[in-house]
């Protein structure tokens, strides 16, 4: 039986969405429909993955009113949290959509400020002996070190625990060298390792430690690379709808794969991730997916060994 997934989301926020007939700048505008729930991308992984079946637990720093109203939305949305108390308030992230032409206007607040003692805090209370594995993604909030994610994955290898780390750049090669399992897109890839085809880019995290890499590749599909060779999946078609959380939805589908067996069966996984990404683009909301896209879609998807 798969162990218990969790998501760590340092960076909790609430989301809130308001829709407008017509945005206009400078005017005012009466807000009759709005929606609010918890957000981040960890959060966007834990709801994925409950969707597909698995169980899960939340993780994050939570503070302020703001982190009360988050706390309630996971439990509401029947999603398991521990959440860490903070001094700071918890960040929101307002979305503007205009129904006059779908756009959405975005303000990301940058979050509070985590001490070090708050920090502590949160790895004390790791719950290691009930997880199966550990999805971290996100945004760091101010205060945490450069490299908390990679700082993770070196505590849960002494606890037996493999993490999957969603990152980019420097983040994303820490956490290669960690040993953890690796999500990035390739624009975030090649900011890590230079400009170089995805494939030669994947195995290059590998060989700084990695114990896998997964890295889509936006309408080219997807690539995973591990010390037993590397693979592509091809997207069945093309989709188009909100790619806000199709990322999560592919780390979702590789932790649960990992909950399953620390080396999953990369063809079989790749499968998964792609149907499960196209499928959420479908959604209007990150932290869905259509899940009859994705059980249509996932038998379809290709998968080509050595990447080519």
């Amino acid at each position: 039986m798969a162990g218990l997934i969790g998501t760590v989301t340092l960076n909790l926020a609430l989301d809130v969405t308001y829709e407008v007939d017509e945005l206009r700048v400078g005017g005012s505008h009466r807000v009759d429909r709005i929606r609010r729930r918890a957000g981040g991308k960890g959060v966007n992984v834990a709801r994925v993955a409950a969707t597909l079946g698995h169980q899960v637990l939340v993780l994050g720093f939570v503070g302020g009113v703001t982190g009360e109203l988050v706390a309630e939305e996971l439990f509401d949305a029947g999603l398991t949290a521990l959440l860490t108390p903070i001094a700071g308030e918890t960040r929101r992230t307002v979305a503007i959509v205009n129904d006059a032409d779908g756009d959405a206007t975005i303000f990301n607040e940058s979050g509070p400020s985590v001490t070090a003692d708050e920090w502590r805090a949160f790895g004390d209370r790791m719950p290691w002996g009930r997880l199966g594995v550990l999805a971290c993604s996100g945004s760091l909030p101010p205060g945490l070190p450069a490299d908390a994610y990679a700082e993770i994955a070196v505590r849960a290898r002494h606890h037996d625990v493999l993490t999957v780390i969603d990152a980019g750049g420097d983040a994303l090669s820490a956490a290669a060298r960690a040993g953890a399992v690796v999500r990035a897109n390739a624009a975030e890839l090649r900011a890590a390792v230079g400009d170089v085809e995805v494939e030669e880019g994947a195995s290059e995290l590998v060989a700084l430690g990695a114990t896998a890499a997964v890295i889509t590749d936006g309408p080219r599909g997807m690539v995973a690379a591990s010390n037993k060779g590397v693979w592509r999946a091809l997207p069945v078609e093309t989709v188009r709808g909100n790619p806000t959380g199709a990322g999560d939805a592919c780390t979702a589908v590789v932790a649960a794969a990992i909950a399953e067996s620390p080396e999953p069966d990369w063809s079989v996984v790749l499968k998964s991730a792609v149907a499960a990404s196209a499928a959420a683009v479908l959604t209007p909301v990150a932290g869905d997916i259509d899940l009859a896209a994705y059980r249509r879609w996932q038998p379809q998807v290709t998968v080509n060994v050595g990447g080519v």
